[in-house]
């Protein structure tokens, strides 16, 4: 005796679940990277006219509200600032320094900053500041 329905057999592959995971993975790539942006946070002050002063070989110094310098996101005194900067300034002469100094920190810290810039021989030293936006 003879079957009346044909059972049909299923060759496909259901890639749903396989783009289910691959959503999944490309969202928590997105998130992992925007998580693992580097620098020191400080709140710049306000200028209505700032350029962008970024430099693959630019070194950043930051200084925190609390007034702890940073060169390139690693903590350092004032003494360990001019010594690094001065290396740097061995190896490449015409290197530029970008200063990130919070908008509260004491005016006699970022002072220091620009002595030690001055003192090493660095001419070409920028501020960052946030860009205001008028209208």
């Amino acid at each position: 005796m003879q079957m009346q329905s044909e059972e049909k057999l299923y060759d496909d592959i259901n890639i749903t679940p396989m783009l289910d995971l691959a959503y999944v993975l490309l969202v928590m790539f997105i998130i992992m990277t925007t998580a693992a942006v580097q620098g020191i946070k400080v709140d710049l002050p306000k200028a209505s006219s700032s350029q962008n002063l970024a430099q693959p070989k630019a070194k950043v110094v930051s200084v925190n509200n609390q007034g702890q310098a940073f060169l390139d996101t690693v903590p350092v005194t004032l003494a360990e600032l001019e010594q690094k900067l001065r290396a740097q300034q061995a190896a490449t002469p015409d290197f530029p320094v970008i200063l990130k100094a919070d908008g509260r920190v004491q005016y006699d810290k970022v002072m220091s900053i620009l002595d030690i810039c001055a003192r090493v021989g660095i001419s070409a030293v920028g501020m960052a500041a946030q860009r205001i936006v008028e209208g």
